[in-house]
């Protein structure tokens, strides 16, 4: 899951709250106005917000993929087929309200007799399968290669390397993270005691005068913390709390070498070890594991039913299949479910993980090949490291060396909400030969555990949106191969030449269509469109 380069963000948020620790800003705040294209001026509203990457370009000058106007003006009155999506991921909540009625059900199998009765090889796999067991917790792929004490394995000693300059980096930033939490609670207490109230806005806070020093301080402190954007008090204690623990399951899981998270009984090194390993129970293990909810809300979340949020396409069957940890998947993990998908009637995988070091990477290739054989397409999120994946590998891909050994396979980089120089997530990886195509992936609000919903970014989001798209095409026109609806998608994305500011660097800008194979963004109205002509 790219976490050894999520501290680049980590360090954005970072520096938008030193207070006392002299730190400066490490990334660079995006220029506006690099080209003459249009822009949206106004703010985004709430609903805007919640469903931007529904809307569409020409019509709201929001970088969206047009799925309001293909249901409005292609799709309306037309009955689809429908079309089982797999999504590989953490555990999905298939009791959550928006998604109880998109679950895909294995009809073949009798719940809980503890037999394979549709001999597939898994026990009483309801719904899909867990590859983890009752694992979540789990080591970085490069964490694992040191933990095995190989020197001579494959890129050990880049791995090493890494290693080790990203844990001294960790431990410094958990220093400093604290250092700011501490610091708000102290304001936040105090300037709770004098507005006698617990949760309060910027706004009150602008608003007490004082002489108090002591007092005055502290006000200066949650300032530097809203100066980041967050709404209230509330919300800045979940984003300090959340970065508190996330630094400290990095350093205590995802790079510990002496950490085991595997609790399967397998031997990851081994694909044919242990056929079934796993069991069928594949809702998260707890609440935070929240990733895969979200990706199954964006692609499918049931439309127009008063709840929370829409996803892209009607017609679908989630299948759910729990296979990425909170750290890096095993190569067997992935290789399996993809295999699993194909099998059992999927014709659409999401993938919205990744890793720059996959010792088996040839297993999960197999697997995408065999996919394809199956005429079953995988889209997969480019990655959140704000790097050229060309020049810096990222796990999986459907090549070797950049020779492809399947034609179904679609690379997503992510989208901004607002059109212009920043129209690309900072966070977002990009190549010209390795990324085909890009899609809504910043504040996607979707589904969450427990009937919750919530807002998350990343190139994981991105992935499901164009899963969507390729769903919806499947369904509407599922006489088409997994090879036209890539094509389809591909070929009908909105071609811009907008120059954006490239992995949040504002010293990098080049043109949009430098940054994909495509030079395009997703649109669910055009490829619709494409496909009836097809």
């Amino acid at each position: 899951m790219n976490y050894n380069k999520k501290l680049l963000v980590a360090y954005a948020f970072l520096a938008s709250v030193l207070v006392s620790c002299g730190g400066a800003p490490l990334i660079s705040t995006p220029v506006e106005n690099i080209d003459s294209s249009p822009l949206k001026v106004a703010e985004l509203t709430k609903a805007e917000k919640e469903n931007w990457g529904h809307l569409d370009l020409e019509k709201d000058t929001i970088p969206g993929m047009g799925v309001d106007r293909a249901y409005a003006e292609v799709i309306k009155g037309k009955k689809g087929k429908k079309v089982i999506v797999a999504v590989i991921d953490s555990g999905i909540d298939i009791d959550h309200e928006d998604l109880d009625g998109v679950i895909w059900t294995n009809k073949d199998e009798i719940p809980n007799n503890g037999k394979d009765d549709d001999n597939n090889g898994y026990v009483d796999d309801i719904h899909g399968w867990n590859f983890l067991g009752e694992a979540y917790d789990e080591q970085l792929e490069l964490t694992r290669i040191v933990a095995n004490g190989n020197v001579n394995a494959p890129r050990y000693a880049e791995a090493k390397a890494e290693l080790d300059k990203t844990v001294t980096e960790n431990q410094a930033y958990k220093t400093r993270i604290e250092q700011i939490n501490t610091a708000f609670l102290q304001a936040d207490k105090a300037v709770a005691a004098h507005l006698k109230k617990e949760d309060y806005t910027p706004k009150e806070v602008n608003e007490i005068k004082t002489e108090d020093e002591t007092l005055t301080n502290h006000i200066a402190v949650l300032n530097q913390i809203y100066g980041f954007g967050l709404e209230d008090s509330k919300a800045a204690k979940k984003a300090l709390n959340g970065e508190v623990e996330r630094i400290n399951e990095s350093l205590n899981y995802n790079y510990n070498v002496n950490f085991k998270g595997r609790k399967t009984g397998d031997n990851p090194d081994d694909f044919d070890n242990n056929p079934g390993y796993g069991d069928g129970n594949v809702k998260p293990v707890k609440k935070s594991e929240s990733h895969g909810t979200h990706v199954a809300g964006i692609i499918a979340a049931e439309r127009n039913n008063g709840k929370g949020a829409n996803g892209v396409a009607n017609n679908v069957e989630i299948m759910s299949i729990r296979a990425v940890p909170n750290g890096d998947e095993y190569d067997k993990d992935v290789a399996k479910a993809i295999r699993y998908a194909v099998d059992n009637g999927a014709t659409v995988i999401n993938g919205s993980f990744g890793k720059s070091f996959s010792p088996h990477s040839d297993w999960v290739r197999e697997a995408i090949k065999y996919a394809a054989d199956k005429d079953v397409l995988i889209v997969h999120a480019a990655g959140n490291s704000s790097e050229d994946i060309d020049v810096a590998p990222n796990f999986p891909a459907d090549n070797i060396n950049g020779n492809e050994v399947a034609d179904n396979y679609i690379s997503v980089g992510a989208l901004a909400p607002k059109y212009g120089s920043g129209m690309v997530a900072g966070f977002s990886n990009y190549g010209n030969k390795n990324v085909d195509i890009f899609a809504p992936g910043a504040s996607v609000y979707s589904t969450t555990p427990e009937n919750e919903y919530d807002t998350k970014g990343g190139t994981s989001m991105a992935a499901p949106a164009v899963a969507g798209v390729a769903a919806l095409v499947r369904s509407y026109y599922p006489k088409l191969t997994a090879v036209q609806v890539k094509e389809v998608i591909l070929s009908s994305g909105l071609q811009l030449t907008t120059k954006v500011v490239v992995g949040g660097d504002a010293n990098d800008v080049q043109p949009f269509s430098n940054l994909s194979k495509t030079g395009r963004i997703a649109n669910a109205y055009n490829a619709l469109i494409v496909a009836s002509k097809l």
